[in-house]
């Protein structure tokens, strides 16, 4: 079965990487939409049209089934392209429901996301259906963006930037991080200097691929022991079969491929913390 797996830019491919761990008989279709990057300081009319026209590609190049691996583009466009396009369309959004279930009712929740998910009335309902006791706070975060398209995971000026967004919190009543954009995932080292090793990271990447495999029909693995770690680039398309384009266009050149591969490289780094 082909799936295809789009976001803004390769904060998705953390969803993908994850299906690699989680899934057999899949092959993949990986769109990233680096000439529009980030959508979460677009408008929602931007939003949908990119949406749509990846959609449709995706589609016309096999897709079965797709995953929109970026909270904002859910919150702006699921229902849209659900609405438009006969096939399964997956959403994110982000898991506040499972960082409410596994924390203590004395401690708070912190949710970071882009401009775009926090304003949507998406995110709000969820709120109100899962936070009963208001424990969850929001926080808009965009820069991590462009420092993770930028291969920027680590260091003075990202330590910088989440000491100066995290600063009007009292970290010490926080036991729980949720991290509400696919890009953020990257971050996680940089989130337990800030919080404690003791933080909770909470994404929705297993929700989803769990999801994903139940709407599908294909096996998961629960323990998430396959394999996603890859010697060079050759193995990376071809160990699991993988398309990745870049606003349409299939990635070949050997920079841009290698770049992929680092990202891969370091999620599988950190994706145990």
């Amino acid at each position: 079965m082909k799936i295809g797996i789009f976001d803004s830019g390769f904060g998705g491919l953390s969803v993908l990487h994850e299906a690699y761990h989680r899934l057999s008989g899949a092959e993949y279709l990986f769109y990233a939409d680096l000439d529009h990057v980030p959508y979460g300081l677009k408008t929602s009319e931007q939003i949908k049209e990119y949406t749509r026209n990846i959609t449709r590609f995706l589609i016309d190049k096999g897709a079965e089934a797709i995953v929109i691996a970026c909270n904002t583009a859910t919150a702006v466009a699921v229902k849209t392209l659900r609405d438009e396009f006969d096939l399964p369309i997956l959403g994110m959004e982000p898991a506040v429901k499972p960082a409410v279930e596994e924390t203590s009712a004395q401690k708070r929740i912190l949710v970071i996301a882009t401009p775009v998910t926090i304003r949507e009335k998406k995110l709000s309902h969820l709120l109100e259906k899962v936070d009963e006791d208001h424990r969850v706070d929001l926080l808009a975060m965009p820069h991590l963006v462009t420092f993770a398209e930028n291969e920027q995971f680590e260091g003075p000026d990202v330590d910088e930037y989440i000491h100066e967004q995290f600063a009007s919190f009292d970290l010490s009543k926080y036991q729980a991080l949720v991290l509400g954009c696919t890009h953020f995932n990257y971050f996680k080292p940089a989130y337990k200097k800030a919080f404690g090793k003791d933080i909770l990271l909470v994404d929705g990447n297993v929700g989803t691929i769990r999801h994903l495999a139940g709407v599908c029909g294909l096996c998961y693995d629960k323990e998430g022991k396959g394999r996603a770690s890859f010697t060079d680039t050759n193995h990376m398309l071809h160990d699991i079969e993988t398309q990745y384009f870049v606003s349409g266009n299939l990635i070949t050149e050997k920079n841009l491929l290698n770049h992929v591969l680092r990202m891969h490289d370091r999620l599988e780094a950190v994706r145990e913390l």
